[in-house]
């Protein structure tokens, strides 16, 4: 083959690999996200925060 095949046919190959690892990356790491923002909301919303015992002695 000539050397300009052998060329495109390897940066191809490179192209190709590098999107399936970074494929495999986001598959990683968007459920990572999602699952510490779920965990995050829930200790939120679960925190216990006094603003009620505030809100009674202001009044």
């Amino acid at each position: 083959m000539p050397a300009v095949v052998t060329f495109l046919r390897e940066r191809l190959l490179l192209i190709v690999l590098t999107g399936a690892f970074a494929a495999l990356a986001l598959n990683i790491a968007v459920p990572a996200l999602v699952l510490s923002v779920m965990a995050l909301s829930r200790w939120v919303v679960s925190a216990d925060l006094g603003l009620a015992e505030l809100e009674g002695k202001a009044a």
